[in-house]
């Protein structure tokens, strides 16, 4: 039994979150320095300058990097300081594979920044690992996808593809913001790093921006540490301790998110207003048979269909439990219109492509009492 490994709720509270040594305090100290003395040229204690390391920012890194499974992780400024520092890692000439339904904000990344710099993007459907190995090319040096995605919560295969990877010798990267490492464990199923938008479920409060890369292999975490050390954008302490903070409870908010969510995407699919509901945890799910074999419960990341962009428009402006706002992953619930927020930069065309229409309606179903949550849509429902 001595090398039994921790449940997730005692290594979300104690791994990287051990009292302090000098003072005992069961909280992880905030280190606000940005500078330590050494104690002679070439001598210091671990730390020297706070954009190449932190005490704060250390600790988040450790816990973070045991809750998904990984050897390291490097904590960055926002998500996508995040995804970008992955990207850093390529040069002119290399090749991205990249899932068709993301996040507006990564391809605006990709296409209208990295592209610039000579990395090439191709972007398929990753429901099918099919598709994935038809796209890699000998250049290709990243398979990126999120599973849900970011809004139609669609479900690529992570086993699968991670396969595909190591046949073709190339990394998969999975962004779990959505699941947490809670729901789902991307590094357990195949995959060479992870990477989460901190802001969201980690964090769990609406109160701090962050992104996490968490590594595998010691070579991803020694060049991510470099980027942090040379183009900066690394977390403030204050907002490593605020993550380290809601990481806390994550097990307990996240069985309650999901309880939640499931409960309003089983309201909004009986709906007469409602035409149609993505949601991984519902039966009629194309991938509900895939979810229940890669994730340990559904999350609380629901999409809906209300027919029109007037239909919306009218929905949003009733809510009141509900929050009209950008981001998701907070202890409240948020409702959002991927068209003209999160997905507004894809464009008509780039938004129709793969799905994302004017009527559709996002929401992030938080830990309140979900009898008002479920009331609170009803009126607004009604307004339509």
């Amino acid at each position: 039994m001595k090398n039994k490994r921790p449940g997730f709720a005692t290594i979300a509270i104690h791994a990287g979150q051990e009292p302090d040594a000098e003072t005992g305090a069961v909280v992880v100290p905030i280190y606000p320095t940005s500078t330590y003395v050494q104690q002679e040229l070439g001598k210091n204690k671990g730390y020297e300058y706070a954009r190449v390391s932190n005490p704060t920012r250390t600790r988040l890194e450790e816990n973070l990097a045991a809750l998904e499974g990984g050897s390291a992780a490097r904590v960055f400024a926002s998500g996508m300081a995040a995804i970008n520092a992955i990207c850093t890692m390529y040069k002119s000439g290399d090749h991205v594979v990249c899932g068709n339904d993301l996040y507006g904000g990564v391809p605006r990344l990709f296409n209208q920044v990295l592209a610039n710099f000579g990395v090439q993007f191709t972007y398929v459907d990753t429901t099918d690992a099919k598709n994935v190995e038809r796209a890699i090319r000998k250049n290709t040096r990243m398979v990126y996808i999120e599973t849900p995605t970011n809004p139609l919560m669609s479900l690529s295969d992570i086993a699968a593809i991670s396969q595909v990877c190591r046949d073709k010798k190339t990394e998969l990267v999975v962004d779990n913001t959505f699941m947490s490492p809670y729901f789902q464990q991307p590094i357990a199923l195949g995959a060479d790093m992870v990477v989460h938008s901190t802001t969201k479920f980690l964090n769990g409060h609406s109160d701090g921006l962050g992104g996490v890369v968490v590594c595998t292999k010691k070579e991803q975490a020694d060049k991510l540490a470099f980027v942090q050390k040379a183009a900066g954008a690394i977390l403030s302490p204050f907002e490593c301790w605020l993550v380290l903070r809601g990481v806390k409870t994550l097990a307990v908010r996240m069985e309650q998110h999901d309880r939640n969510g499931r409960l309003v995407a089983e309201f909004l699919a009986r709906h007469k207003k409602v035409k149609k509901v993505f949601y991984p945890g519902l039966e009629e799910h194309p991938q509900h048979d895939l979810a229940r074999r890669q994730m340990t419960a559904f999350g609380s990341m629901i999409t809906f269909e209300t027919g029109s962009l007037s239909n919306a428009k009218k929905l949003l402006k009733k809510v009141r439990v509900c929050s009209l706002a950008e981001s998701l992953g907070g202890v409240e619930t948020l409702i959002s219109h991927p068209a003209t927020m999160t997905h507004a930069a894809l464009g008509e065309k780039g938004r129709r492509e793969i799905g994302i229409t004017d009527g559709l309606v996002r929401i992030s179903v938080g830990i309140e009492n979900v009898e008002d949550i479920v009331d609170d849509l009803d009126q607004a429902l009604a307004a339509i």
